[in-house]
């Protein structure tokens, strides 16, 4: 009277059992190794600069497709290798680093008020553009440095300063800054206005001591015709500058810095 019980409910595990396998082996979804062997290769920052959600997903996204070259953390040794295991080739493209537009500083710029908020740039801007005097400068409060996942970025004096040597060229705190002063520039390229002012000279040198007057010393002394006024302060233009140096020499208020990758 045992047995028979016995028997029927191992057969029954025997059956279910062979159509489980069954069923696991014919709805199987297939795994492309590949996808392994990227994300292994991928920097695992997952800071998102690629344009997906993190290091994962763009691991599958590159077996299904997309470009090798979207990752800014690896630079050209992850192309490198990640065209080894996909069998392509991609262009490594130009090193790219953030830089703030901007030098001034706490003590170069006169202070409206004493700002007691939360310590975050765009509640500091939301009242009266910031403590600063310079409403198109730095706030200082550093969220770029809080959003900066490689520790590039230090904030002394009420000015956000990037180590480029660090830099991965993600691109968070340029979107993080509320002033919008954070730009992507070139890594190779030594000169830049520190300045993003866009009041006239006599207002914006009242505000900050070492502000781009427009005067255009830089404009009219640079060789290859890469610098111009726009806003009503200089810009360099990094595809024509070949970093001879002569616009620093010229510039009255010293708004143009060189910068050799370490802060």
């Amino acid at each position: 009277m045992v047995l028979i019980p016995v028997a029927i409910v191992s057969g029954m595990g025997l059956i279910f059992g062979l159509i489980l396998s069954y069923v696991s082996t014919k709805f199987e979804v297939k795994v492309d190794d590949r996808i392994e062997k990227v994300r292994e290769a991928l920097p695992g920052a997952n800071c998102g600069a690629c344009g997906f959600t993190g290091c994962d997903n763009y691991a599958e996204a590159i077996v299904n497709g997309s470009e090798i070259n979207l990752c800014p953390v690896g630079g050209p040794d992850l192309v490198t290798r990640l065209s080894d295991i996909m069998g392509v080739e991609a262009k490594t493209g130009e090193k790219m680093v953030a830089r703030v537009m901007c030098n001034g500083s706490w003590d170069k710029v006169t202070i409206k008020f004493d700002y007691d908020g939360i310590i975050d740039c765009r509640s500091a801007s939301t009242m009266a553009g910031g403590p600063s005097s310079c409403v198109y400068g730095c706030v200082g409060m550093g969220s770029c440095k809080k959003v900066c996942a490689f520790d590039a970025i230090i904030v002394e004096d009420g000015l956000a300063r990037i180590d480029e040597k660090k830099c991965s060229g993600c691109g968070k705190c340029v979107a993080e800054c509320p002033k919008m002063i954070i730009k992507m520039i070139p890594s190779k390229s030594e000169y830049s206005v520190a300045c993003s002012n866009q009041e006239k000279g006599a207002v914006s040198r009242k505000n900050c001591k070492v502000a781009c007057i427009a005067c255009k010393k830089c404009v009219k002394e640079c060789p290859k015709e890469a610098i111009s006024i726009i806003d009503m302060h200089a810009v360099i233009d990094t595809s024509k500058c070949d970093n001879c140096g002569a616009c620093i020499k010229v510039c009255p208020t010293s708004a143009i810095m060189k910068y050799t990758g370490h802060i």
